[in-house]
């Protein structure tokens, strides 16, 4: 399988699982090496999650991930919410958070650049536009290796929100 192969294999299995049990897949991760492989497992709802959602989501995402026969070797399982500087992974995710900063990473360059912080503008078609300092970038979905929110701590600190 290709990088995102086993990942999205696994995407594809536990979305509609996910969604019978009120959550969101907002991805699959697989890290370690192949003789010990973490399976992380990024989930969100309504109103986010907590520990005890967490805890909820265990039995049936291991009872589900059994199923999977590219999972034939023992690995570890880490469930947890997607976290202030979330991934976004489809177009859905992007238009949902149009207007936030995002940290945007490419597998070709666009504009002799692969790597993109700014303001999500709007999604064109099969385009994601990021403002980068003034700058717009049609970036294509197609291209996207990775990305996600940026959270301004810096900002957040100058309003008063504690640390």
């Amino acid at each position: 399988m290709n990088e995102r192969g086993l990942p999205a294999a696994l995407e594809q299995a536990l979305e509609p699982v996910a969604l019978q049990h009120g959550f969101e897949l907002v991805a699959v991760e697989i890290a370690g090496g192949a003789g010990s492989p973490i399976v992380r497992i990024y989930l969100d709802r309504e109103g986010g999650v907590d520990l005890d959602a967490i805890a909820s989501a265990d039995p049936w995402l291991t009872e589900a991930l059994e199923d999977q026969p590219e999972l034939s070797a023992a690995y570890t399982l880490e469930v947890s919410s997607p976290g202030i500087e979330r991934p976004l992974r489809t177009r859905a995710h992007f238009e949902r958070f149009i207007g936030s900063q995002a940290r945007v990473k490419t597998t070709r360059p666009i504009h002799e650049r692969s790597s993109f912080t700014g303001t999500i503008v709007e999604l064109r078609a099969d385009d994601v536009v990021l403002d980068c300092d003034g700058t717009l970038y049609e970036i294509p979905v197609q291209v996207i290796r990775k990305a996600n929110l940026k959270y301004d701590f810096d900002s957040a600190h100058d309003k008063g929100v504690r640390r």
